[in-house]
């Protein structure tokens, strides 16, 4: 079983518009709402990739029951910690004619010294019964920086980690099993740029050394990189065929690794189901809506690469 925790959901809004122009009154051309925001778009894609799988997540205020009218006909199964604030709104742009898209984030509310103490219990109990664990997303205010080391101290599961900043590094020397920055997200966790190759090859050692088993580094439509002990890989994306909403790439990514764990696979052929899921998603205008057939076929056009040694 799978395990998805993560403290700052959102409820979604996404305007299409066939142009966007700043400045002016600009009209939608369609609007949708879902529930969203990194915990709960690795949940959806869970449940649309047939794994066997729970979500942890606060919810509160008037968005509350709209989500879970949502998360409930999607098939996800969760536990859905009541909060004092309500869930932030987040919404994303679509330019159509540009093929761009905006996105507007509302940082979430603080959680109280008892509403975090109850998601850590909440956790512990779901995650004794995980083979993997997915722990993602920012922290909220006022939750410390040592949270997701604390949760992953908590389990003996294989945890998948999506954090970046301070909490990434406190995490560390828990032995997180896989953590996934993008390459942007690994600069500024190391407060440093990564220009060159052996820039960002040295900045995955770092993160090795510093405790994670294995390091996975995304860097838009450019190869992805895989590190761990022995050695690193260089991995190409799967093909997309239309850009229509990347929100979520990342999510559906950390989701089709974790899915691909949970069956057994070696971390390389998890990553490549993660690369198709990530593809498969970009394609669609709501976010974590995969096909487990479709993942599973565009996984197979991943070159697996060799594992290339350490200088």
């Amino acid at each position: 079983m799978i395990v998805t925790a993560g403290l700052t959901p959102a409820w979604q809004q996404i305007l299409q518009f066939p142009t966007l122009t700043w400045g002016e009154v600009n009209r939608a051309a369609a609007a949708h709402w879902c529930a969203s925001g990194k915990v709960l778009n690795v949940g959806v894609a869970l449940a649309h990739l047939k794994s066997e799988s729970q979500t942890l997540a606060p919810l509160g205020g008037w968005p509350r029951p709209a989500m879970e009218r949502e998360l409930a006909s999607l098939g996800v199964r969760g536990t859905w910690l009541p909060t004092e604030h309500p869930t932030r709104v987040c919404t994303t742009l679509l330019d159509q004619t540009r093929s761009q898209t905006t996105e507007l984030v509302q940082n979430a509310g603080a959680l109280s010294t008892a509403e975090l103490a109850a998601f850590r219990a909440e956790f512990a109990r779901l995650a004794a019964n995980a083979r993997v664990v997915v722990l993602t997303g920012s922290l909220s205010a006022a939750a410390p920086a040592d949270f997701y080391a604390q949760l992953i101290a908590s389990t003996s599961a294989n945890v998948v980690l999506d954090a970046r900043g301070p909490e990434l590094w406190q995490a560390l020397p828990a032995r997180p099993y896989l953590i996934k920055p993008n390459r942007s997200e690994l600069a500024s966790t190391l407060a440093r740029g990564l220009e060159t190759h052996a820039e960002l090859l040295q900045g995955m050692r770092e993160l090795l050394q510093a405790g994670a088993q294995h390091v996975l580094v995304t860097d838009g439509p450019r190869s992805a990189y895989l590190a761990e002990r022995d050695g690193w890989w260089e991995l190409p994306l799967c093909p997309v065929a239309a850009y229509v909403n990347p929100i979520a790439s990342g999510d559906c990514l950390a989701a089709g690794v974790a899915w691909g764990l949970d069956q057994g696979h070696d971390m390389v052929a998890s990553v490549r189901l993660g690369l198709a899921a990530a593809a498969l998603n970009v394609e669609q205008l709501l976010p974590a809506r995969l096909d487990p057939q479709t993942v599973r076929v565009r996984a197979t056009s991943i070159a697996n690469g060799s594992q290339q040694p350490w200088d």
